[in-house]
């Protein structure tokens, strides 16, 4: 009976997520630090398992970082997530992905919007007919790139070649999940588990073997926040978020961070090598710096893509320690090869 009872209750914080045939919207910025990750998810999806996804070379930018710093209006916003949803409808297909948090967060918005003020739709359609002769529809499943991971997970399990498991000592890895708070602290019904109990990165930790880490500041923000960060008075309190989180996961010997935000990868990637240098600090197992690896990286790395064709070496903290501790096989000499031979500058080893 109580068994039923939490079944019933978990059911509420469930979302659709469609099986096949997406639209993806890529990030306007995450391809600058973390080049491989959107390309390891059309991949994974293509040649892993046959799915149907569409990477459009029409879109444009959400406006998702100059809506929430107050620059892009609102009804600029509303007129260009429609015409990302017009260039899906010309093309056949319905399910639409986001590969950022923040678009996710901004496209959730904006069908709220619509569906609460149906006046601003009307408007919005007039509003892109005039700017590109356009027309649009409503997108049929509106989920998070890391949705479809979370879905398909157990269908990915028999092709990983690792688990989050010390090669070594057959001990699961201790891992943190950090989900990026648009992701479902703006709408909880759009994310799985919700904003109180989000399992989207905890559920991919405990089907391939990791043990997932609860920690007091785990719901804590990394501190990004657009404005904490971009105005540069501001990036104390941007880092001093990520900070308290580092402290708090501290005691727990943590092997990996692992994140569905753009933002928050690169914030906690790089605030450590802040840590580091302004106050000779790191928080990992031995006094070492944390990996922190996007879903669609950690997953290329289970299924046994190359760390260096996913991009592992444009993080700032180093990943072999991991790879180390998976039992994956990779090339030193190899990390900062590029595609055309020459080598890339070295980035600082913490």
């Amino acid at each position: 009976m109580i068994q039923d009872g939490k079944k019933q209750l978990w059911a509420q914080y469930q979302k659709e997520i469609a099986d096949d045939k997406y639209y993806y919207a890529r990030s306007c910025i995450r391809q600058n630090f973390f080049p491989g990750a959107e390309e390891m998810f059309l991949k994974i999806l293509r040649n892993n398992l046959q799915k149907d996804i569409y990477d459009d070379a029409r879109q444009t930018t959400c406006t998702g970082i100059g809506y929430h710093s107050a620059i892009v209006p609102l009804e600029t916003t509303m007129a260009v997530v429609a015409r990302q949803f017009s260039l899906m409808n010309e093309l056949g297909y319905e399910n639409f992905v986001c590969s950022c948090v923040t678009s996710f967060g901004i496209y959730s918005e904006m069908l709220e919007t619509w569906h609460e003020f149906p006046e601003t739709l009307e408007k919005t359609r007039e509003n892109l007919y005039k700017a590109t002769g356009r027309t649009f529809e409503l997108p049929k499943n509106l989920v998070h790139a890391s949705d479809v991971i979370y879905k398909l997970r157990i269908e990915l399990l028999p092709q990983l070649k690792y688990k989050l498991v010390h090669a070594k000592t057959g001990k699961p890895l201790n891992v943190v999940e950090h989900i990026g708070c648009h992701y479902a602290k703006i709408f909880p019904h759009k994310g799985v588990g919700g904003a109180e109990y989000p399992y989207v990165l905890a559920g991919l930790i405990d089907a391939w073997g990791g043990n997932l880490i609860d920690y007091p500041e785990r719901r804590h923000c990394c501190g990004f926040g657009f404005r904490q960060y971009l105005v540069k008075a501001n990036r104390g309190y941007s880092y001093s978020h990520s900070l308290k989180k580092f402290e708090s996961m501290q005691p727990y010997d943590v092997d990996l961070i692992i994140t569905n935000c753009p933002g928050c990868n690169y914030f906690l990637d790089r605030w450590q090598y802040v840590a580091a240098e302004s106050e000779h600090k790191l928080f990992g197992v031995d006094g070492k710096a944390i990996p922190v690896l996007t879903f669609e990286e950690i997953t290329a790395l289970l299924l046994g893509y190359n760390p260096w064709e996913i991009g592992l070496q444009m993080h700032q903290i180093p990943v072999e320690p991991l790879l180390d501790k998976l039992g994956i096989h990779y090339s030193k000499e190899n990390k900062y090869l590029g595609t055309k031979g020459p080598e890339i500058p070295k980035l600082l080893n913490y």
